[in-house]
């Protein structure tokens, strides 16, 4: 049976102990990393989540001590009293590796079946089988880890913006469902039959009214929750640090969370960012990198091709230019012996996710050159379009065309990223930090066949183009702001609507009606009629910036208990089944048709 830890409280966790201890009584408590029985010396490794501290049983330990270490194995819970010592055969891999326990009493607290994994740091068993045992996983030292830095940014994080002025303030988890975007996740009720709450897919609307009564500075670590399909960065339910702020312009709003990750990198890691940070306008940064959150740590840049190919016959690139698109190219330089004909290939069909065609290339080989597409060009415009990206022997070429501009910023977006990491060409001495400012108001939705709001429906447009929400809504900038690191967003906002008129406008934009506005949005419309303030935030993806300060390659990895690209969790078995009496008394039958996505 285990025993009760009556009378033997921890003193110290195993990873604190020192040379400076030798010669103190210490308790300690943990799992058993491994036991060594080498006969007449008996070793046992204890970890807690500070570190490993060696156990040392021999000729001096009480007999029912030893025989007692003889039988723990790996996972078994311990309490162990002793006396701090100078280890005979020093450990430098481990901080405790100068001193170990001289073992005077020993308590098994709880036994433990043989693990399905071994809790090793750097573990290579398959993700589902560390999921289906996340409890066991979370026990390894770089989980451990992952857990405590992600702590420590949240602790950073209140202590900045309390500095600064700003409260936290909890808003509601069970809300009113607003649809526009991505799907709530909803919650029948009991108490009001047919009727539905949803959980917040962010608090917007409730800091906007936070500002509205008068709170000036608002800041909260939030749950949110969106029904999507997921990627590797992605979450079904997910953490922000959230903050908005009265009487500001994009520029106040910007240099807070400049500030911010400023703090961030100085506390977390010694690393002085300097601010402010560069700003690129969204029609910069997909003209130049094809993404409106471009990686900065290296080249291939996009260029446009289209004004040499201007009077082209050659087909592919014709129709492109007649159908109003574009035809740009990346030059990858000096890597012409290294991707072959057949790398391309794959290459080209990979891209085919994106929308793009095909993916003409030149490859300029210091033996020979060869081309899928400079056969049907004349002389000069293959010159041409060999100059304009700056091409030498060496070099690889590759072009994409299409109808639609999105296509190519899409396409060659993506081509740029998988050969920076192919070749190694990513600075990764440095975080790259960038602001991307004036996006489009809206982007237009072919299925939905209108406009919708590219960040929220509550973002104010530039004052300059006020008069084309009526009349050229795609041309409207937004005064919204994203901070990229790394190439991933981690964090953006915007300034909002704070008048009545103004927000009634942007809905009619989106193609509401006004009983559809007053009924998804009433609440807040009317309380613009008592007086707004001129109000703007933004919101940082906790679990993306944890993951990309970390190096991790899935954001997975840096939550607890996270869910899987089909939105499942593998320990629990969620979602489930639910008894027939929960859907009786919530009004709700379970139709066998399969969902429509």
């Amino acid at each position: 049976m285990a025993e009760f830890m009556s009378g033997l409280k921890r003193t110290h966790y195993c990873g604190e102990l020192r040379q400076e201890h030798v010669g103190t009584e210490v308790t300690v408590c943990g799992w058993v990393q491994r036991q060594r029985d080498l006969g007449q010396l008996i070793f046992v490794d204890l970890r807690d989540r500070t570190g490993i501290l060696q156990l040392a049983f021999d000729q001096n330990t009480q007999r029912e001590i030893f025989e007692k270490a003889a039988g723990v194995r790996a996972e078994y819970v311990l309490a162990v009293r002793g006396l701090v010592r100078e280890r005979s055969a020093k450990n430098s891999d481990l901080p405790t590796g100068d001193i170990e326990i001289e073992v005077k009493e020993l308590r098994v607290l709880a036994k433990a079946e043989t693990p399905p994994f071994e809790i090793t740091e750097d573990s290579k068993v398959k993700e589902e089988l560390r999921l289906k045992y996340r409890y066991l996983d979370l026990r390894r030292p770089d989980m451990q880890d992952k857990i405590i830095q992600r702590h420590k940014i949240v602790k950073i994080a209140r202590d900045y913006f309390d500095n600064n002025g700003f409260l936290e303030i909890e808003t509601p988890v069970l809300i009113k469902s607003t649809p526009e975007g991505a799907r709530d996740y909803l919650v029948p009720s009991r108490v009001f039959p047919g009727q539905f709450f949803a959980l917040p897919q962010s608090p917007q609307q409730y800091k906007q009214l936070l500002m509205l009564s008068g709170f000036d500075r608002y800041m909260q670590v939030a749950r949110c929750f969106r029904d999507e399909d997921l990627r590797a960065d992605r979450q079904p339910e997910f953490t922000q640090i959230d903050l908005e702020m009265s009487f500001v312009d994009p520029d106040d709003v910007m240099s807070i969370g400049e500030g911010f990750i400023r703090d961030v990198y100085q506390k977390l890691q010694g690393i002085d960012v300097p601010v402010p940070f560069p700003r690129m306008s969204w029609k910069e940064a997909m003209e130049r990198f094809g993404s409106d959150k471009p990686d900065l740590r290296f080249g291939l840049e996009l260029v446009n091709l289209s004004e040499v190919l201007k009077d082209t016959q050659f087909r592919v690139f014709a129709g492109a230019l007649a159908a109003g698109g574009a035809v740009r190219g990346i030059n990858l330089k000096g890597k012409a012996d290294e991707l072959s004909r057949k790398e391309i290939d794959k290459l080209t069909e990979s891209l085919k996710a994106y929308g793009a065609q095909g993916l003409a290339w030149t490859r300029l080989t210091s033996a020979a050159e060869s081309s899928s597409y400079e056969k049907f060009l004349t002389e000069q415009e293959a010159s041409a379009v060999r100059s304009a990206l700056g091409a030498e022997t060496g070099d690889v070429l590759l072009l994409v065309a299409s109808e639609k501009p999105s296509v190519v910023f899409a396409a060659l977006g993506a081509l740029r990223c998988e050969l920076a990491k192919r070749f190694d060409l990513i600075d990764r001495s440095k975080p790259s930090l960038l602001w991307v400012t004036e996006f489009p108001l809206f982007e237009y939705d072919e299925e939905e066949n209108r406009y919708m709001a590219m960040h929220h429906p509550f973002t104010a447009p530039q004052e300059e183009d006020l008069d084309k929400l009526s009349t050229d809504p795609g041309s409207v900038r937004a005064k919204a702001y994203d901070m990229v690191l790394n190439g991933n967003e981690v964090g953006g906002g915007s300034i909002r609507i704070n008048t009545p008129e103004l927000q009634r406008k942007m809905f009619e934009a989106l193609g509401f009606t006004p009983e559809q506005a007053q009924e998804r949005f009433g609440f807040l419309i009317d309380a613009f009629r008592f007086g707004a303030p001129p109000h703007g935030g933004m919101a940082f993806g906790l679990d993306r910036l944890v993951m990309l300060m970390l190096d991790c390659e899935s954001i997975r990895d840096v939550i607890a208990f996270p869910k899987v690209a089909n939105s499942s969790e593998l320990m629990s078995n969620a979602p489930s089944f639910v008894d027939e009496k929960q859907l009786t008394e919530l009004g709700l039958s379970i139709s066998t048709q399969p969902a429509k996505n």
